[in-house]
């Protein structure tokens, strides 16, 4: 049976029954009065977080999807701009970037971090480039530094997904997620710390602090209030936390450090167990670097293996582990990119794009890697108290009967 991964304890119970018994559910009100920026709740979770990734700002949402939506907004990006990003990662990297009227450009990745190979951003540069949004993958690192100094040459913005890289660092000071303008982390159910549903976006500059928090709550019915005199991009939504949301994320982000050090504890013992296997290239750690283990990937051409991927995905699952072959499919075979369809049925951003005809999301040429390394991706999940070391022992026999 797969042992299910679950950080809600009595101090979560706890604070949300002191939410409850409060009877604010929700402490955000849509007029320029104190209550725009949220609740009691709200304002000490992005405060706290500020505080533990040595930010200036932090703005909390309803979800990672929405805080970047935010944060891409606030760079002032105009119908038409490109920005590149990763095709290995979620859809909602690549989607907040159609919703802002833009055009993702598929940049290809590095086959050690899973991030974007700065050599093939530099090439996807055009006249027409807004930004880069670099994806923080697996729980490490992409070369972030390379990205920003290309961001300075091109004199593009800089932005981060850092939903599965909480906690991770580029040294012993430096955090992943705190080089572009703006990061993004998720709170979501499936992540290292969760409140079911949210996110959080960090930042040292005030300015986009201030506009991502007017698209978060309405911004358009404020603005005249706030005499804001650049209203580009502020028009708004409700990406609100509540109040028992916020809370819930305040006790979880202390156990983060705690979390994380499990993981890395398992995962050290896996990477000493498979790595005198040559048939297995076991996940990168960069020096200095601190890997958090969102997954656990190893790359395994299948020549080297006994079995068919299904058979071995099946076999960890009866032996009570997930294990899965590939992560996600490139998202350019999305039919969307494809084809060119988002918002209605006439080509909605991306007829917006001055050079759209040059733009193929068909020609899979141009992402060698993406493209290989995701048929010898094997990842698990199955790096959470309450496995333990025994556990990775057990696996490690496991993949070995698999190997040729």
């Amino acid at each position: 049976m797969i042992k299910k991964y679950n950080t809600i304890e009595k101090e979560e119970i706890n604070s949300v029954l002191k939410v409850l018994k409060n009877g604010e559910i929700s402490g955000f009100v849509a007029a320029a009065i104190p209550e725009f920026y949220g609740g009691k709740e709200v304002k000490k979770l992005e405060q706290n977080f500020a505080k533990k990734f040595n930010s200036k700002y932090a703005l909390s949402v309803n979800s990672a999807t929405s805080g970047i939506y935010c944060m891409l907004m606030a760079q002032n990006i105009q119908p038409g701009d490109e920005v590149i990003t990763s095709p290995y990662t979620m859809h909602a990297t690549a989607s907040s970037i159609l919703q802002c009227g833009a055009t993702p450009i598929f940049a290809d990745i590095e086959d050690d971090t899973f991030g974007l190979d700065p050599k093939s951003v530099e090439k996807k540069i055009s006249k027409y480039t807004k930004g880069i949004l670099a994806v923080n993958i697996f729980g490490h690192s992409c070369e972030i530094i390379a990205l920003k100094k290309l961001a300075k040459k091109y004199n593009l913005f800089l932005v981060e997904d850092n939903s599965q890289a909480p906690g991770g660092k580029l040294s012993n000071k430096l955090f992943t997620g705190s080089t572009g303008s703006a990061s993004v982390y998720s709170l979501n159910r499936h992540k290292i710390i969760q409140c079911g549903e949210g996110g959080i976006v960090l930042t040292n500059s005030k300015k986009i602090f201030d506009k991502m928090a007017l698209v978060r709550n309405h911004g358009e019915a404020v603005v005249r209030s706030f005499k804001t005199k650049d209203i580009q991009n502020t028009i708004g939504q409700n990406l609100r936390l509540t109040e028992i949301q916020a809370a819930i994320a305040t006790s979880q982000l202390k156990k983060l450090d705690r979390l994380n050090s499990e993981r890395i504890r398992l995962c050290n013992r896996l990477t000493k167990n498979l790595k005198k296997f040559e048939q297995i290239k076991v996940p990168f750690v960069k020096k200095n670097h601190k890997h958090v283990y969102y997954f656990y990937v190893m790359q395994i051409d299948l020549k080297h293996l006994k079995y068919k991927p299904k058979k071995i995905v099946e076999l960890f699952k009866r032996n009570g582990f997930v294990l899965r072959h590939g992560y996600i499919k490139p998202l350019y075979h999305e039919p969307m990119f494809k084809k060119k369809i988002c918002f209605g049925n006439k080509g909605y951003p991306f007829i917006l794009n001055k050079r759209n005809n040059q733009i193929n999301y068909n020609d899979h040429k141009q992402w060698k890697n993406c493209e290989e390394i995701n048929k010898k991706v094997f990842l698990t999940s199955s790096i959470y108290y309450p496995y333990n070391l025994k556990d990775m022992d057990k696996f490690s026999n496991l993949l070995a009967t698999c190997l040729k």
